[in-house]
């Protein structure tokens, strides 16, 4: 007999890391278009939809907890190339970010800086739970 209650471990895991300088604004505005990007390129986060007692029905959502933590801005940076070097899946919002007002114009602040050279604010990545933890190192849970 299962439990249908029972706390499931994961193996992946879904992370966000914010710079611990952001608005509050920012903050939940960056988590929620970092989070939109994984459910993109990894499908298989995201489960069932949804359906209530009256078969209203709704978005599915990711399959599993999303972890958001923040750090300072070097942090970001150190994250980012050990994410990179790993080949981890992951989004990227710079503060660039912030200025524009649409997805084409997001795309173009991207793509005119360099890797190495990006002002980020947050990431998120997703991948093996021991990855994952060692590309965050460092990094502390959102209060």
């Amino acid at each position: 007999m299962t439990d249908d209650n029972a706390p499931v471990r994961f193996d992946t895991k879904i992370a966000v890391l914010l710079r611990d300088d952001l608005e509050t604004w920012q903050r939940l505005n960056v988590t929620a278009f970092l989070a939109s990007g994984l459910g993109t390129r990894v499908p298989e986060v995201i489960g069932e939809p949804y359906a209530d007692a009256d078969d209203t029905t709704y978005l599915p959502m990711f399959r599993q907890p999303v972890l958001v933590l923040t750090g300072p801005k070097e942090l970001l940076t150190t994250a980012h190339s050990r994410a990179v070097g790993r080949g981890a899946i992951m989004a990227v919002f710079t503060s660039d970010l912030f200025a524009t007002g649409h997805d084409k114009a997001n795309r173009a602040a991207v793509r005119a800086v360099g890797r190495d050279r990006l002002d980020l604010v947050g990431l998120a990545v997703h991948g093996p739970r021991n990855a994952v933890d060692k590309i965050l190192k460092g990094a502390s849970m959102h209060p």
